[in-house]
């Protein structure tokens, strides 16, 4: 019979169905999280880069200071594709469009938007939540 793991060494969450996150977590809690100095300014990388003044994606933990950090829920953008943006607004600049079938991993959704990345490293923006499905 198999002992119950010790709690501090299981994932604090997992998702059923969902891509193992464990290797994100347990890199970031063996990663020093001290306050050596400023955070790094992704400027240049500013739309390829999972990191707003907020929120960043969990592999950035211990290299920019954000209040929070979100793993990533992989979604596929609807038959219709979509217009990637630099903003939650219909008005917003355009970054780029994203084909149907394509997996754009949410980080946030706020007022019908979500904000995240298109795959594992392409441009960060924001879709209409309309345009992906689950």
């Amino acid at each position: 019979m198999n002992p119950e793991p010790d709690a501090s060494k299981r994932p604090a969450f997992a998702f059923a169905g969902k891509p193992d996150v464990t290797d994100l977590i347990e890199t970031s809690l063996k990663t020093s999280h001290a306050l050596t100095g400023p955070a790094p300014k992704f400027v240049a990388e500013a739309h390829t880069r999972a990191v707003r003044g907020d929120l960043a994606h969990v592999r950035y933990a211990g290299q920019v200071f954000v209040s929070h950090y979100a793993v990533p829920m992989p979604r596929t953008v609807g038959a219709a594709g979509a217009t990637l943006r630099n903003a939650g607004r219909e008005d917003a600049d355009a970054l780029g469009t994203l084909a149907a079938g394509e997996t754009f991993n949410l980080l946030d959704a706020v007022g019908g938007w979500g904000w995240g990345q298109q795959g594992e490293d392409g441009l960060v923006g924001y879709l209409p939540l309309t345009a992906l499905e689950p």
